[in-house]
């Protein structure tokens, strides 16, 4: 099934770190900006960084990030693997949710092109 694959999630004591993982399953990540979303139990599924595609000249790849993450994470695209990382560090119990990656057309849109993955678990507790 085509579909996004995201891992790297765990168990982590706050002030730890972690790095997440996206693929695409069947197609490649550089025809989209990736965003990762994430979602706590009762809230909204929310955007907190994005970066863009790779596959139109002149786009401005600097990633943006929610006010609740920048400076503790940082996304990247590895083009060779065709993967997307999300690295996270300095978690917090708040940073605690369901990660999911998305595919975007840019990284301004909120409404994923391909369907969504199951997500990582990330859970923050002592």
């Amino acid at each position: 099934q085509v579909q996004l694959v995201e891992s790297g999630g765990g168990l982590v004591q706050p002030g730890g770190s972690l790095r997440l993982s996206c693929v695409g399953s069947e197609f490649s990540l550089g025809r989209y900006a990736i965003a990762w979303f994430r979602q706590a139990p009762g809230d909204l599924r929310v955007k907190i960084a994005c970066i863009e595609r790779v596959d139109i000249e002149g786009v401005d790849a600097t990633p943006t990030y929610s006010a609740a993450v920048e400076d503790r994470f940082a996304i990247s695209r590895d083009k060779v693997a065709d993967t997307v990382y999300l690295q996270m560090n300095d978690l917090k119990p708040e940073d605690t949710a369901r990660y999911y990656c998305a595919t975007l057309l840019h990284c301004h849109d909120l409404t994923p092109v391909r369907p969504w993955g199951l997500g990582t678990q990330v859970t923050v507790s002592p």
